[in-house]
C-alpha cells in the first residue's frame, strides 16, 4: 500500500497515512479533527526486501565476467 502525506486545512498539521490507491477515503487531522487534503510529494515508497538486489543480480554477473577473463 502506498504512503500518502496529508495536510490539515484547519491547523496546517502534516501527517502520513497508508491506504490503497483506489480507495475513496476522508482523512481527518489527528490533532484538531479538521479535514485534510492530500499533498503532492516527490518521495517514492520503493523498498527492496529480502537477500538483496545487488547481491543477487549485479554481484554475481561481475564474478562470472572475471572468471571468463581469467581463462
Amino acid at each position: 500500500m502506498p504512503t500518502y502525506e496529508y495536510e490539515c486545512t484547519r491547523c496546517g498539521h502534516r501527517f502520513e497515512r497508508f491506504h490503497g490507491m483506489s480507495e475513496k477515503v476522508e482523512i481527518l487531522c489527528p490533532l484538531c479533527g479538521g479535514m485534510a487534503k492530500k499533498c503532492i510529494t516527490s518521495v517514492s515508497g520503493f523498498i527492496l526486501k529480502g537477500s538483496g538486489f545487488y547481491q543477487n543480480d549485479y554481484k554475481q554477473k561481475e564474478k562470472k565476467g572475471k572468471e571468463v577473463e581469467k581463462k
